[in-house]
């Protein structure tokens, strides 16, 4: 799944922190998007000075968002096509 529209648009902390917020409505339970909207609000970077070490932290945050997006939605759509069929192990 490729990023939210917007992601290129991403400049500063306050964008970053809009953008992450705008993907946790993605996932499909409300437990789940508490949790990552809880986990966006501890680690924000308001603070950072650095130019190229704000665009490392948003480039990095954005790659991570799209990776638990494609993993939520294959264990989603693996949940929805398994269902009953697991195998537990001995």
């Amino acid at each position: 799944m490729p990023p939210l529209p917007g992601a290129e648009l991403v400049r500063t902390p306050v964008h970053l922190y809009r953008y992450l917020l705008r993907c946790c409505k993605q996932l499909p339970t409300r437990a789940m998007q508490q949790h990552y909207q809880h986990a966006i609000r501890q680690v924000h970077h308001t603070d950072e000075d650095d130019p190229e070490r704000i665009q490392l932290i948003i480039q990095r945050a954005i790659s991570d968002a799209d990776w638990i997006l494609d993993k939520v939605n294959m264990l989603v759509q693996g949940l929805n096509q398994n269902v009953g069929c697991m195998v537990v192990p001995k």
